[in-house]
């Protein structure tokens, strides 16, 4: 199998993945998830780990996050077959991850991964089946699909009582911010605010302090040390922080029920893509989500 899940965000790519990994588990293979962040990373981790806690199925991670020491302890259990399914970012691509009995390759956010990344997985093992899961597929995986070239499924009903994400592309207006973090704090929610220029985020702490002076408040942004964001994405993930001031680091697959409002700071220098990507952050629940893009107030040219 070399087959291309594609679904809307939020839609159950992971719970399929999921199933198919339990499967596969069951048949006696290995399973390797590869994922494009350490955030996705730990949080496909603690959801595979809850859900097959139960079974007998060793669940681990692989990343740069792990000691080097670790790092080896857990190379060696994939070697002797004691880990069932292995989570993990690139690091799962070098020579020295062998597996005893490979038999199934998930590429979670295959927009994320280059053609050679890709390709080396198949190289590595030809005789392995491989599920590639996308909400944005890019254009060569496309063209492979429509030429038939590459397998294909489509996901199309999205989850039971789920609403479609109210939208509004507004000019930048404290007030309108203000009004749309009160108001999710009041029903007990969380909210991202997205800014892609990591200089500007304490300054938009301090912003944000001051309209809503009662709500908590986090930063996070692929610069920091990977232990502290992966304690700001645990924190915020168990409802330990209200508000979470971050880059677009969190476009990919990050699953947080509770946040379902969302405001991205200079949208219009964004690609349709990405919003899209972010935009699916919130409206994963059965609440109502609402997602504001920000852009820079519209200079008005006076035609004489």
């Amino acid at each position: 199998m070399e087959r291309v899940l594609i679904g809307d965000v939020g839609f159950g790519k992971t719970e399929l993945a999921l199933r198919a990994s339990f499967k596969a588990v069951l048949d006696g293979k290995q399973v390797a998830i590869l994922v494009p962040t350490t955030i996705l990373t730990y949080q496909h981790w603690k959801v595979f780990r809850e859900r097959l806690e139960v079974f007998p199925v060793n669940v681990e991670i692989l990343s740069r996050l792990k000691p080097k020491s670790e790092q080896k302890r857990i190379i060696e259990r994939i070697r002797k077959g004691e880990i069932d399914i292995i989570i993990g970012t690139h690091r799962i691509l070098q020579k020295d991850v062998e597996f005893k009995d490979l038999g199934l390759i998930i590429v979670d956010e295959e927009h994320r991964f280059g053609v050679l990344q890709k390709e080396s997985f198949k190289k590595k093992y030809p005789h392995v089946d491989i599920l590639y899961l996308s909400a944005t597929p890019i254009p060569r995986t496309l063209s492979m699909v429509l030429s038939g070239i590459r397998q294909f499924s489509v996901l199309e009903t999205p989850p039971e009582n789920r609403l479609p994400i109210q939208t509004f592309v507004v000019e930048y207006n404290p007030e309108i911010i203000q009004e749309g973090i009160r108001r999710e704090l009041e029903r007990g929610g969380q909210v991202y605010y997205v800014c892609n220029d990591i200089e500007r985020l304490e300054k938009i702490k301090e912003e944000l302090t001051k309209l809503v002076p009662e709500a908590t408040y986090a930063i996070a942004h692929g610069k920091m040390d990977d232990e502290e964001l992966t304690e700001v994405m645990s924190n915020f993930y168990d409802g330990k922080i209200d508000v979470l001031i971050a880059t677009t680091i969190i476009e990919s697959g990050i699953d947080v029920p509770n946040a379902n409002t969302l405001f991205v700071e200079n949208a219009e220098h964004m690609g349709l893509a990405q919003l899209y990507q972010l935009r699916g952050r919130i409206g994963r629940s059965y609440k109502q989500a609402y997602a504001y893009f920000l852009h820079a107030p519209t200079k008005k040219t006076i035609f004489r």
